[in-house]
Protein backbone atom coordinates (compact mmCIF):
# COMPACT_ATOMS: atom_id res chain seq x y z
CA UNK A 1 0.00 0.00 0.00
CA UNK A 2 1.46 3.43 -1.10
CA UNK A 3 0.73 6.68 0.38
CA UNK A 4 1.74 9.70 -2.39
CA UNK A 5 1.96 13.71 -1.34
CA UNK A 6 1.55 16.52 -3.50
CA UNK A 7 2.18 19.95 -2.42
CA UNK A 8 1.39 23.55 -3.48
CA UNK A 9 3.89 23.78 -6.09
CA UNK A 10 3.04 20.39 -7.89
CA UNK A 11 -0.83 21.44 -8.64
CA UNK A 12 -0.26 25.25 -9.22
CA UNK A 13 -1.74 25.35 -12.16
CA UNK A 14 -3.90 23.58 -14.90
CA UNK A 15 -0.95 21.84 -16.94
CA UNK A 16 0.59 21.19 -12.99
CA UNK A 17 -2.87 18.89 -12.42
CA UNK A 18 -2.36 17.50 -15.25
CA UNK A 19 0.92 15.79 -14.41
CA UNK A 20 -0.07 14.66 -11.23
CA UNK A 21 -2.61 12.39 -12.45
CA UNK A 22 -0.03 11.12 -14.86
CA UNK A 23 2.15 10.79 -11.97
CA UNK A 24 -0.43 8.75 -10.20
CA UNK A 25 -1.42 6.63 -13.37
CA UNK A 26 2.23 5.69 -14.30
CA UNK A 27 3.56 5.08 -10.20
CA UNK A 28 0.70 3.62 -8.60
CA UNK A 29 2.00 0.11 -8.17
CA UNK A 30 -0.59 -1.32 -5.41
CA UNK A 31 -3.44 0.12 -3.25
CA UNK A 32 -2.93 4.36 -3.14
CA UNK A 33 -4.29 6.73 -1.24
CA UNK A 34 -3.17 10.42 -2.50
CA UNK A 35 -2.69 13.21 -0.12
CA UNK A 36 -3.07 17.12 -1.79
CA UNK A 37 -2.42 20.83 -0.06
CA UNK A 38 -3.33 23.82 -1.57
CA UNK A 39 -2.98 25.07 -5.04
CA UNK A 40 0.02 26.87 -5.51
CA UNK A 41 0.10 29.78 -3.06
CA UNK A 42 -3.43 29.77 -2.45
CA UNK A 43 -2.68 29.22 1.74
CA UNK A 44 -1.01 32.69 2.02
CA UNK A 45 -3.56 34.12 0.45
CA UNK A 46 -6.43 32.52 2.34
CA UNK A 47 -4.54 33.50 5.49
CA UNK A 48 -4.13 37.22 3.83
CA UNK A 49 -8.43 37.16 3.50
CA UNK A 50 -8.20 35.78 7.14
CA UNK A 51 -6.13 38.84 8.18
CA UNK A 52 -8.16 41.75 6.44
CA UNK A 53 -11.01 40.21 7.96
CA UNK A 54 -10.12 40.29 11.72
CA UNK A 55 -8.36 43.59 10.93
CA UNK A 56 -12.09 44.56 9.33
CA UNK A 57 -10.10 46.58 6.53
CA UNK A 58 -12.66 46.31 4.22
CA UNK A 59 -10.71 43.95 1.35
CA UNK A 60 -11.46 40.62 2.48
CA UNK A 61 -13.68 39.68 0.18
CA UNK A 62 -12.38 41.55 -3.00
CA UNK A 63 -9.02 39.15 -1.59
CA UNK A 64 -11.37 35.87 -1.78
CA UNK A 65 -12.78 36.99 -5.04
CA UNK A 66 -9.36 36.91 -6.50
CA UNK A 67 -8.07 33.43 -4.74
CA UNK A 68 -12.02 32.13 -6.62
CA UNK A 69 -11.32 33.51 -10.05
CA UNK A 70 -7.76 31.86 -10.02
CA UNK A 71 -9.80 28.55 -9.33
CA UNK A 72 -12.32 28.83 -11.71
CA UNK A 73 -9.98 29.89 -14.32
CA UNK A 74 -8.08 26.40 -14.21
CA UNK A 75 -11.14 24.60 -13.58
CA UNK A 76 -11.49 26.26 -17.12
CA UNK A 77 -8.48 25.24 -18.40
CA UNK A 78 -8.95 21.69 -17.23
CA UNK A 79 -12.83 20.73 -18.08
CA UNK A 80 -13.84 23.70 -20.44
CA UNK A 81 -17.35 23.63 -19.90
CA UNK A 82 -18.93 25.22 -16.97
CA UNK A 83 -21.48 22.09 -17.02
CA UNK A 84 -19.34 19.86 -14.99
CA UNK A 85 -20.40 19.64 -11.36
CA UNK A 86 -17.02 20.29 -10.00
CA UNK A 87 -17.81 23.94 -10.67
CA UNK A 88 -20.55 23.89 -8.66
CA UNK A 89 -18.95 21.68 -6.04
CA UNK A 90 -15.98 24.25 -5.95
CA UNK A 91 -18.07 27.61 -5.69
CA UNK A 92 -20.04 26.22 -2.72
CA UNK A 93 -17.08 25.99 -1.01
CA UNK A 94 -16.07 29.46 -1.20
CA UNK A 95 -19.66 30.35 -0.06
CA UNK A 96 -18.77 28.64 3.23
CA UNK A 97 -16.24 31.01 3.62
CA UNK A 98 -18.16 34.25 2.48
CA UNK A 99 -20.64 33.31 5.09
CA UNK A 100 -17.61 33.74 7.83
CA UNK A 101 -16.82 37.17 5.93
CA UNK A 102 -20.46 38.13 6.32
CA UNK A 103 -20.88 38.17 10.16
CA UNK A 104 -18.58 40.53 12.44
CA UNK A 105 -15.49 39.12 13.65
CA UNK A 106 -15.57 37.58 16.90
CA UNK A 107 -14.15 34.26 17.33
CA UNK A 108 -10.01 34.29 17.61
CA UNK A 109 -7.86 34.77 15.09
CA UNK A 110 -6.31 31.12 15.16
CA UNK A 111 -9.80 29.88 15.21
CA UNK A 112 -11.13 31.66 12.17
CA UNK A 113 -8.03 31.16 10.31
CA UNK A 114 -8.44 27.42 10.68
CA UNK A 115 -12.05 27.77 9.10
CA UNK A 116 -10.83 29.88 6.29
CA UNK A 117 -7.59 28.98 5.24
CA UNK A 118 -8.50 24.99 5.41
CA UNK A 119 -11.06 25.78 2.35
CA UNK A 120 -7.62 25.78 0.00
CA UNK A 121 -7.06 21.96 0.78
CA UNK A 122 -10.77 20.95 0.14
CA UNK A 123 -11.01 22.35 -3.13
CA UNK A 124 -7.36 21.48 -4.22
CA UNK A 125 -8.33 17.97 -3.25
CA UNK A 126 -11.59 18.19 -5.44
CA UNK A 127 -10.08 19.57 -7.68
CA UNK A 128 -7.88 16.92 -8.46
CA UNK A 129 -10.61 13.90 -7.86
CA UNK A 130 -12.45 15.29 -10.42
CA UNK A 131 -9.70 15.42 -13.17
CA UNK A 132 -8.21 12.11 -12.03
CA UNK A 133 -11.78 10.38 -12.62
CA UNK A 134 -12.53 12.58 -15.64
CA UNK A 135 -9.25 10.59 -17.21
CA UNK A 136 -11.16 7.13 -15.86
CA UNK A 137 -8.98 6.51 -13.09
CA UNK A 138 -10.70 4.97 -9.92
CA UNK A 139 -11.36 7.50 -7.48
CA UNK A 140 -12.80 8.38 -4.35
CA UNK A 141 -12.81 11.75 -2.36
CA UNK A 142 -12.55 11.91 1.09
CA UNK A 143 -12.65 14.37 3.71
CA UNK A 144 -9.67 13.84 6.24
CA UNK A 145 -11.47 15.45 8.71
CA UNK A 146 -13.42 12.52 9.11
CA UNK A 147 -10.47 10.41 9.54
CA UNK A 148 -8.00 12.98 11.48
CA UNK A 149 -9.32 13.72 14.92
CA UNK A 150 -7.23 16.60 16.82
CA UNK A 151 -7.37 18.99 20.30
CA UNK A 152 -8.85 22.37 19.56
CA UNK A 153 -5.54 23.80 19.66
CA UNK A 154 -6.06 25.97 16.44
CA UNK A 155 -2.87 26.29 13.53
CA UNK A 156 -1.09 24.07 15.64
CA UNK A 157 -3.75 21.12 16.33
CA UNK A 158 -1.92 17.95 17.91
CA UNK A 159 -3.14 14.47 17.01
CA UNK A 160 -5.38 12.03 18.56
CA UNK A 161 -3.62 9.20 17.35
CA UNK A 162 -6.31 6.70 19.35
CA UNK A 163 -9.62 7.76 17.81
CA UNK A 164 -7.46 8.74 14.25
CA UNK A 165 -6.02 5.24 14.02
CA UNK A 166 -9.32 3.22 15.35
CA UNK A 167 -11.28 5.55 11.97
CA UNK A 168 -8.90 4.48 9.42
CA UNK A 169 -7.65 1.30 9.93
CA UNK A 170 -12.37 0.72 10.64
CA UNK A 171 -12.75 2.42 6.73
CA UNK A 172 -10.43 3.09 4.70
CA UNK A 173 -8.50 -0.69 3.83
CA UNK A 174 -11.63 -2.05 2.09
CA UNK A 175 -12.27 1.46 0.48
CA UNK A 176 -8.24 1.00 -0.95
CA UNK A 177 -9.12 -2.53 -2.72
CA UNK A 178 -11.21 -0.95 -5.36
CA UNK A 179 -10.36 2.64 -5.16
CA UNK A 180 -7.82 5.38 -5.49
CA UNK A 181 -8.49 7.55 -2.43
CA UNK A 182 -7.86 11.29 -2.58
CA UNK A 183 -7.69 13.10 0.65
CA UNK A 184 -6.60 16.65 2.23
CA UNK A 185 -2.92 17.41 4.31
CA UNK A 186 -2.36 19.75 6.63
CA UNK A 187 -6.56 19.84 8.36
CA UNK A 188 -8.25 17.57 11.19
CA UNK A 189 -11.36 18.22 13.19
CA UNK A 190 -12.23 18.39 17.11
CA UNK A 191 -14.66 16.58 18.81
CA UNK A 192 -17.33 19.77 17.90
CA UNK A 193 -16.53 19.00 14.46
CA UNK A 194 -14.55 22.41 13.81
CA UNK A 195 -11.81 22.27 11.49
CA UNK A 196 -8.15 22.80 12.35
CA UNK A 197 -4.79 22.78 10.82
CA UNK A 198 -1.91 20.75 11.78
CA UNK A 199 0.86 23.73 11.39
CA UNK A 200 2.45 25.13 7.96
CA UNK A 201 3.74 22.13 6.00
CA UNK A 202 1.33 20.14 8.16
CA UNK A 203 0.73 18.39 4.61
CA UNK A 204 3.69 15.71 4.84
CA UNK A 205 2.47 15.03 8.47
CA UNK A 206 -0.94 14.40 7.24
CA UNK A 207 0.55 11.66 4.63
CA UNK A 208 2.79 10.04 7.88
CA UNK A 209 0.19 10.02 9.86
CA UNK A 210 -2.24 7.96 7.28
CA UNK A 211 0.66 5.44 6.17
CA UNK A 212 1.26 4.69 9.77
CA UNK A 213 -2.49 4.09 10.64
CA UNK A 214 -2.51 2.11 7.45
CA UNK A 215 0.61 0.37 7.77
CA UNK A 216 1.64 1.25 4.27
CA UNK A 217 4.85 0.03 2.94
CA UNK A 218 5.82 3.43 1.91
CA UNK A 219 5.45 6.78 1.66
CA UNK A 220 6.58 9.56 -1.53
CA UNK A 221 6.86 12.98 -1.53
CA UNK A 222 6.42 14.50 -4.40
CA UNK A 223 8.24 18.11 -4.68
CA UNK A 224 10.10 20.24 -6.90
CA UNK A 225 13.38 19.78 -6.01
CA UNK A 226 14.97 16.04 -7.34
CA UNK A 227 15.44 14.71 -3.61
CA UNK A 228 16.76 15.78 -0.24
CA UNK A 229 19.90 18.17 -1.22
CA UNK A 230 22.81 18.80 1.11
CA UNK A 231 21.53 22.28 1.05
CA UNK A 232 18.70 24.71 -0.27
CA UNK A 233 19.87 26.07 -3.79
CA UNK A 234 18.43 29.59 -2.92
CA UNK A 235 21.52 29.69 -0.26
CA UNK A 236 24.28 27.34 -1.71
CA UNK A 237 26.20 26.38 -4.99
CA UNK A 238 26.65 23.95 -5.63
CA UNK A 239 23.96 21.40 -3.88
CA UNK A 240 23.97 17.51 -4.30
CA UNK A 241 21.61 14.88 -4.06
CA UNK A 242 21.62 13.09 -0.72
CA UNK A 243 20.44 9.61 -2.17
CA UNK A 244 19.80 7.50 1.05
CA UNK A 245 19.48 9.39 4.93
CA UNK A 246 18.87 7.68 8.09
CA UNK A 247 15.53 8.26 9.99
CA UNK A 248 18.13 9.55 12.74
CA UNK A 249 19.85 12.35 10.43
CA UNK A 250 16.67 13.35 8.66
CA UNK A 251 14.64 14.38 12.01
CA UNK A 252 18.45 15.93 12.86
CA UNK A 253 18.27 17.79 9.44
CA UNK A 254 14.43 19.06 10.03
CA UNK A 255 15.17 20.14 13.35
CA UNK A 256 17.51 22.84 12.62
CA UNK A 257 15.37 24.06 9.79
CA UNK A 258 15.83 21.90 7.03
CA UNK A 259 12.93 22.71 4.81
CA UNK A 260 12.31 20.09 2.14
CA UNK A 261 10.66 17.22 5.04
CA UNK A 262 7.57 18.69 7.49
CA UNK A 263 9.40 17.87 11.39
CA UNK A 264 6.67 15.88 12.57
CA UNK A 265 6.48 13.77 9.48
CA UNK A 266 9.39 11.21 9.92
CA UNK A 267 8.39 9.86 14.26
CA UNK A 268 5.08 8.31 13.06
CA UNK A 269 7.14 6.88 9.62
CA UNK A 270 9.70 5.61 11.92
CA UNK A 271 7.44 3.94 14.47
CA UNK A 272 6.30 1.83 12.07
CA UNK A 273 9.56 1.14 10.06
CA UNK A 274 7.50 2.88 6.72
CA UNK A 275 10.23 3.93 4.06
CA UNK A 276 10.01 7.58 2.83
CA UNK A 277 10.36 8.89 -0.29
CA UNK A 278 11.15 12.16 -1.78
CA UNK A 279 11.02 13.07 -5.51
CA UNK A 280 10.43 14.76 -7.84
CA UNK A 281 7.36 15.55 -9.59
CA UNK A 282 9.48 17.49 -12.57
CA UNK A 283 11.59 14.34 -13.37
CA UNK A 284 8.76 11.49 -12.00
CA UNK A 285 11.50 8.90 -13.02
CA UNK A 286 14.36 9.71 -11.02
CA UNK A 287 14.62 7.93 -7.86
CA UNK A 288 15.12 10.83 -5.80
CA UNK A 289 16.20 10.14 -1.81
CA UNK A 290 15.03 7.31 0.61
CA UNK A 291 14.76 7.82 4.34
CA UNK A 292 14.81 4.42 6.01
CA UNK A 293 16.01 2.41 9.10
CA UNK A 294 20.08 2.42 7.89
CA UNK A 295 23.46 2.35 10.28
CA UNK A 296 25.28 4.37 7.46
CA UNK A 297 25.71 8.18 8.32
CA UNK A 298 25.22 11.21 5.63
CA UNK A 299 27.75 10.75 2.60
CA UNK A 300 28.45 14.82 2.35
CA UNK A 301 28.22 17.92 4.75
CA UNK A 302 24.48 19.56 4.74
CA UNK A 303 23.98 23.09 5.14
CA UNK A 304 21.06 24.42 6.47
CA UNK A 305 20.75 28.31 6.53
CA UNK A 306 18.25 30.73 8.62
CA UNK A 307 18.29 34.42 8.08
CA UNK A 308 16.33 36.91 9.68
CA UNK A 309 17.72 35.79 13.22
CA UNK A 310 17.68 37.56 16.47
CA UNK A 311 20.04 36.83 18.94
CA UNK A 312 18.74 37.29 23.21
CA UNK A 313 20.77 37.36 25.83
CA UNK A 314 18.88 37.15 28.88
CA UNK A 315 20.95 38.06 32.16
CA UNK A 316 19.22 37.68 36.11
CA UNK A 317 18.93 41.02 36.97
CA UNK A 318 20.36 40.24 40.54
CA UNK A 319 23.26 38.60 39.14
CA UNK A 320 22.07 34.87 40.47
CA UNK A 321 22.40 32.07 38.47
CA UNK A 322 20.44 30.28 35.59
CA UNK A 323 19.11 27.66 37.04
CA UNK A 324 15.88 25.27 37.10
CA UNK A 325 13.39 28.22 37.96
CA UNK A 326 14.82 30.61 35.72
CA UNK A 327 14.85 28.50 32.99
CA UNK A 328 11.76 27.06 33.26
CA UNK A 329 10.07 30.14 33.28
CA UNK A 330 12.45 31.70 29.91
CA UNK A 331 10.86 27.97 27.97
CA UNK A 332 7.50 28.95 28.95
CA UNK A 333 7.40 32.10 27.86
CA UNK A 334 9.11 31.11 24.49
CA UNK A 335 6.21 28.64 24.45
CA UNK A 336 3.19 30.49 25.42
CA UNK A 337 4.36 32.97 22.44
CA UNK A 338 5.20 29.91 19.59
CA UNK A 339 8.36 30.86 19.60
CA UNK A 340 10.99 28.42 18.26
CA UNK A 341 14.78 28.30 19.77
CA UNK A 342 16.69 28.04 16.74
CA UNK A 343 20.34 27.67 19.08
CA UNK A 344 20.73 27.86 22.80
CA UNK A 345 23.82 28.09 25.27
CA UNK A 346 23.61 29.05 28.80
CA UNK A 347 26.62 29.47 31.66
CA UNK A 348 26.41 29.93 34.90
CA UNK A 349 24.52 33.88 34.68
CA UNK A 350 23.30 33.94 31.24
CA UNK A 351 20.91 32.35 28.38
CA UNK A 352 21.47 32.76 24.83
CA UNK A 353 19.23 32.02 22.33
CA UNK A 354 18.53 32.78 18.42
CA UNK A 355 15.48 32.70 17.01
CA UNK A 356 13.41 33.98 13.99
CA UNK A 357 12.75 37.45 13.86
CA UNK A 358 8.56 36.41 13.11
CA UNK A 359 7.47 40.60 14.34
CA UNK A 360 4.90 41.24 16.71
CA UNK A 361 5.33 38.10 19.19
CA UNK A 362 8.95 38.80 19.12
CA UNK A 363 8.60 41.99 20.86
CA UNK A 364 5.67 41.32 22.94
CA UNK A 365 8.39 38.09 24.16
CA UNK A 366 10.90 40.44 24.77
CA UNK A 367 9.16 43.01 27.15
CA UNK A 368 7.27 40.05 28.79
CA UNK A 369 11.39 38.81 29.69
CA UNK A 370 12.76 42.41 30.68
CA UNK A 371 10.22 42.16 33.49
CA UNK A 372 12.61 40.10 34.99
CA UNK A 373 16.27 39.80 33.29
CA UNK A 374 18.30 42.03 31.69
CA UNK A 375 17.84 41.37 28.04
CA UNK A 376 20.22 42.27 25.14
CA UNK A 377 19.05 41.69 21.23
CA UNK A 378 21.25 42.04 18.07
CA UNK A 379 18.91 41.62 15.05
CA UNK A 380 19.47 40.67 11.41
CA UNK A 381 21.94 37.65 11.85
CA UNK A 382 22.07 34.72 10.21
CA UNK A 383 22.08 30.80 11.53
CA UNK A 384 24.37 28.36 9.41
CA UNK A 385 24.12 24.73 10.85
CA UNK A 386 26.68 22.25 9.06
CA UNK A 387 25.10 18.49 9.88
CA UNK A 388 28.59 16.41 9.35
CA UNK A 389 31.30 19.52 9.35
CA UNK A 390 35.30 20.15 9.20
CA UNK A 391 37.18 22.47 8.94
CA UNK A 392 36.58 23.45 5.30
CA UNK A 393 33.23 23.37 5.57
CA UNK A 394 33.29 26.22 8.20
CA UNK A 395 35.92 28.18 6.40
CA UNK A 396 33.47 27.83 2.90
CA UNK A 397 30.53 29.26 4.89
CA UNK A 398 32.67 32.09 6.64
CA UNK A 399 33.55 34.07 3.70
CA UNK A 400 32.62 38.11 4.37
CA UNK A 401 30.44 37.16 7.71
CA UNK A 402 31.87 37.42 11.20
CA UNK A 403 31.00 35.20 13.97
CA UNK A 404 28.95 35.87 17.31
CA UNK A 405 28.49 32.70 18.37
CA UNK A 406 29.57 29.27 17.80
CA UNK A 407 28.51 25.86 18.87
CA UNK A 408 29.83 22.46 18.27
CA UNK A 409 29.04 18.93 18.79
CA UNK A 410 30.24 15.10 17.21
CA UNK A 411 28.56 15.72 14.25
CA UNK A 412 27.09 19.19 14.27
CA UNK A 413 28.53 22.63 13.97
CA UNK A 414 25.99 25.75 14.26
CA UNK A 415 27.23 29.56 13.65
CA UNK A 416 25.52 32.31 14.03
CA UNK A 417 27.06 35.10 12.25
CA UNK A 418 26.75 38.96 11.14
CA UNK A 419 27.63 39.87 7.22
CA UNK A 420 30.87 42.24 7.15
CA UNK A 421 30.51 45.13 5.64
CA UNK A 422 32.50 46.08 2.64
CA UNK A 423 34.51 49.32 2.50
Amino acid sequence: MQVFKFGGASVKDADSIRNVAHIITKCKTSELLVVVSALGKTTNALTEVTQHFVDQTGQAFDLLEKVKRAHQQILGDLFGTSNHPIFDDIANCFVEIEWILEEEAQDSYDYLHDQIVSTGEIVSSKILAAYCAHTSLPIKWLDARDYIFTDNTYREAEVDWQKTEDKIRRELPALLDEQIIITQGFIGSTSENFTTTLGREGSDYSAAIFAACLQADDVTIWKDVPGVLNADPKWFNPTELIPELSYTDAIELTYYGATVIHPKTIKPLQNKKITLNVRSFVHPDEPGTLIRTTNDGLPIPSFIFKVNQVFVSIQPRDFSFIVEDNLSHIFNLFHSHRIKINMMHNSAISFCVSIDDTGANVETLLEELEKRYKVSVEKGLELITIRYFNQETIDRVLVNKKIIRELKDSYTCQLLVKELKIE
